[in-house]
């Protein structure tokens, strides 16, 4: 044990992450000239079109020193806010990180928030000042950060470049000179934890684990603590670039379990394996469950896919363990599911998989959070859908929740910033300026605020300088009312919003001009409403197609003309009668885009 190695990488998004894994495994010798490529870790193809990571990946890797053979566990992660929790779950597996900084960029707000995940850990923190081959960088500088931030010795920092390989040597000796040797007993009854798993269609689910003590050998009876189930150990292993078969892993180790599970659920991110017949006494501690901060209605274009699309979820939950989901219903779009997500990038990139992978054509409805609604009768109630929002008679009052948001910004922008937070209801807590030139902000706002389109509005205000992160504060009382859409009188369901009383006019006016120009004309006119209770606020008219009747009248008297509008008229009211709207995906998805 004393020569295994697990450690995980740590940064913002961009600064460089799987190029610099992939020049470790280069310099190791785990992937062969033919083999290797660019993000080589990154295996989804959402992940390589948009260049960022999704998911966390376990490698393993052989590297010699001074002539003692090493083995290397390196876990690759996500560097944006809302895969945090694959970070997390990375972490636990791991003794030490290396923390990635981008040397023309310095040091940005996820770096420090995944920073204090890791040493809250006590991992053994290498910081990295990586692309140090570009022209732009600023090693002196971001040394002066790192030094402020960690209190590290400046010799301490090691010097890298991904693209080019410099310093990869200097990275590999500091590994496996500062990261401890992992702490387990072989001797021990075997307890290990589960950080992932994936299915697959004709082995069933995959788990991945890391070994803390004992080991586990092939056709071992073993059992999950959690779910109490019980399985053969039919195939095991590690993880290189390939699954490579082993017929035992032992303590400090990283691998997998292949044991004919089939059901989604038997599977628990964070549970404890260990053996039937010397089981563990107790289970690993510290893994917490995931908290979703934005939720969202998600549905089948074709009702009769809703079976098809719940084993979709369950299949896809395997891999992701911060997606939740609930079965829900609609009156406009039918039976669905209420899901929960980590934040917008995080459902973008749900229902892109879904598509893809699964073959599952979705609707999405307008995301929003979850709201604490206090009754008069002194009842509390957790709202998570617009439409179980309580009648206003019988409410007291309505808790939103709150974050606490960090914006690391150049001075130049520290205006524009602020103008953004506070007309997202923000209140600026403090101000500190980490260099002459760059301004740490943070703000307490409404996470209902940021859910949106915030991110996007704060990379435009900003040209691309600032970097956000927030952790959640708590449920405060805010005064929220429920804003309704209706079609011709009808209710849209899925298109209602909680929103703060001073918004809701603007964003029901938006709304409905929006709509006005998505839904197609019928041969009636359709009115579009924005309602809060029985009181309407906006009102937009998608005018009626209208054939001309009166063509082939040509001269003659005026009441045959009027006959036949008449006639028309007629037809038409009772066609509006019969007649229903059809609203396209366009149209849901557009109210996340009002601001465009």
């Amino acid at each position: 044990m004393k020569n295994f190695r697990n450690f995980c990488i740590i940064a913002h998004i961009d600064h460089g992450k799987s190029t610099l894994a992939d020049r470790l495994l280069q310099v190791t010798g785990t992937v062969t000239e033919r083999e290797s490529q660019d993000q080589l870790l990154d295996d989804m193809d959402l992940e390589r079109e948009r260049g960022i990571t999704i998911k966390s990946h376990a490698i393993q890797m052989n590297y010699q020193q001074e002539g003692k053979d090493y083995i290397l566990n390196l876990i690759d992660t996500p560097g944006h806010v809302d895969f945090s929790y694959e970070v997390s779950r990375s972490i636990m597996a791991c003794e030490g990180a290396l923390l990635i900084v981008d040397a023309t960029q310095g040091i940005q707000a996820q770096t420090i928030s995944n920073l204090y995940l890791a040493l809250e850990n006590d991992l053994e923190i290498i910081p990295v000042i990586n692309k140090m081959d570009l022209p732009s960088a600023m090693p002196e500088e971001v040394k002066d950060q790192i030094e402020e931030l960690i209190g590290c010795n400046r010799d301490e920092i090691i010097e890298a470049s991904g693209k080019t390989g410099i310093g990869v040597d200097n990275i590999l000796d500091a590994i496996i000179n500062r990261i401890p040797a992992p702490e387990g007993e072989p001797a021990k009854p075997l307890r290990a934890m589960i950080f992932d798993s994936v299915f697959n269609s004709f082995r069933g689910i995959i788990a991945y684990y890391r070994v803390f003590d004992g080991e586990i050998r092939k056709g071992d009876r073993v059992k999950f603590i959690n779910t109490e189930k019980e399985y053969f150990a039919d195939e095991i292993g590690i993880l290189k670039l390939n699954q490579e078969q082993r017929d035992v892993v032992k303590a400090g180790d990283v691998g997998y379990i292949i044991s004919g599970i089939k059901q989604a659920r038997e599977v628990k991110v964070g549970d404890t394996i260990t053996t039937v017949q010397d089981p563990c006494t107790e289970a690993v501690q510290g893994f917490e469950d995931v908290k979703p901060m934005v939720f969202a209605g998600i549905y089948p274009v074709d009702t009769e896919d809703y079976e098809e699309l719940r084993e979709s979820m369950e299949k896809l939950q395997l891999n992701d363990a911060s997606l939740t989901f609930e079965a829900e219903s609609s009156a406009a779009l039918g039976f669905g599911f209420r899901c929960g997500f980590l934040g917008m990038l995080h459902m973008e990139i749900i229902q892109e998989r879904l598509e893809r992978e699964f073959d599952m054509t979705v609707i999405t409805t307008v995301p929003n959070v979850s709201y604490i609604a206090h009754l008069k009768k002194g009842q509390q109630v957790e709202v998570h859908n617009p439409s179980d929002f309580p009648d206003p008679s019988k409410l007291d009052a309505v808790e939103e929740p709150y974050i606490n948001a960090q914006i690391i910004t150049k001075s130049d922008y520290v205006g524009v910033v602020m103008n953004l937070c506070i007309e997202k209801r923000g209140n600026l807590k403090n101000q500190v300026y980490l260099t002459t030139d760059r301004v740490e902000l943070n703000f307490e706002m409404p996470l209902a605020e940021i859910v949106f389109d915030f991110y996007d509005r704060l990379k435009s205000v900003s040209r691309g300088y600032a970097s956000f992160d927030y952790s959640p504060i708590g449920f405060r009382q805010s005064d929220l009312v429920k804003l309704d859409i209706l079609l011709n009188s009808d209710q849209v369901d899925a298109l209602s919003a909680l929103i703060h009383r001073t918004h809701a006019h603007h964003f029901g006016k938006k709304i409905c001009v929006k709509l006005r120009e998505l839904i197609p004309r019928q041969q009636f006119d359709i009115a579009i409403q924005a309602a809060i209770g029985a009181k309407i606020v906006s009102r937009e008219t998608v005018k009626a197609v209208r054939k001309d009747v009166t063509a082939k009248c040509y001269g003659g008297d005026i009441s045959r003309k009027r006959k036949l509008l008449e006639k028309q008229k007629k037809g038409k009211k009772r066609m509006r009668q019969v007649g229903n709207v059809e609203i396209p995906q366009a149209a849901f998805m557009a109210v996340l885009k009002l601001n465009d």
